[in-house]
């Protein structure tokens, strides 16, 4: 039956099933006497991003991201394209519609907007990341901090993209991670409190080749009363090789699909 044809009820078990199919994943990830570590060895660079400051690197498949959320900032906003063929970049609505689900942490993928997988969530501490709202802007800064001059997630994303020769149409809407956002009953956001901590982490393996940008600021909804986020650290590792049995290339068949898609373009 095609997708189109599916009554309503019918999206009610597929939601309901891959919902108690991510809490039991979850549940698997952080309890597995097996997870996947970064160690010592595996290290390949790291680097200290200032307050309000941004980033990129390219990390070429296959090897990870690391993201120290060391102070516990109040966001860390990331975008991604395929480094081979910049045309293909993060896609917040086919993420979140793919795996039905705006809660990515742990097990879940980061799709492209041509369907492939650009990067994975092997490690995630905070279990929280925000899909749906998007980075600071100068609007939201004057609005929290009464300031439009001050550093923002959609200038330094955008900044990054004119580096390597990208457009302001380029830059889509970005994934915030260490931010948790509740929907509300009219349709707003909220953000929820006591989910950030000193010292979580992310963990991001590239499923392409990737150039990855990074805007360490605060998340538009956040509580903060003054500018001051604190330093990040990124940390570029070599992750071992997904096993059989990867949470992230088997947790429900959109993903399976979507490595499908990826994988031909290295076979």
């Amino acid at each position: 039956m095609q997708i189109d044809q599916q009554t309503p009820d019918w999206y009610r078990a597929r939601y309901n099933q891959l919902r108690d199919q991510a809490l039991q994943s979850e549940h698997s990830a952080r309890t597995s006497g097996a997870p996947i570590e970064m160690t010592d060895d595996s290290v390949l660079h790291r680097e200290t991003i200032p307050g309000g400051w941004y980033w990129s690197t390219f990390v070429p498949r296959g090897q990870a991201l690391r993201l120290i959320n060391t102070a516990g900032n109040n966001g860390v906003s990331v975008m991604l394209w395929n480094a081979d063929d910049m045309s293909e970049r993060y896609n917040a609505g086919d993420t979140i519609k793919l795996q039905w689900t705006t809660c990515l942490t742990t097990g879940r993928v980061l799709f492209s907007d041509m369907g492939r997988v650009l990067a994975s969530i092997i490690g995630d501490t905070c279990g929280f990341s925000d899909t749906l709202v998007g980075g600071s802007t100068p609007q939201s800064n004057l609005r929290n901090f009464g300031s439009e001059g001050l550093r923002n997630t959609r200038n330094n994303l955008r900044l990054t993209a004119g580096k390597y020769g990208l457009a302001q149409h380029d830059v889509a809407s970005c994934i915030t991670f260490f931010s948790h956002i509740s929907t509300q009953g009219d349709g707003s956001f909220q953000w929820v409190k006591g989910d950030v901590q000193p010292g979580d982490y992310v963990d991001l393996r590239a499923e392409m080749n990737l150039l990855v940008a990074v805007s360490n600021c605060p998340h538009p909804l956040a509580p903060d009363t003054e500018f001051s986020p604190q330093p990040i650290e990124a940390v570029r590792w070599q992750a071992p090789e997904p096993a059989a049995d990867d949470l992230c290339r088997t947790f429900c068949e959109e993903a399976r699909r979507g490595f499908d898609n990826t994988d031909i373009l290295f076979a």
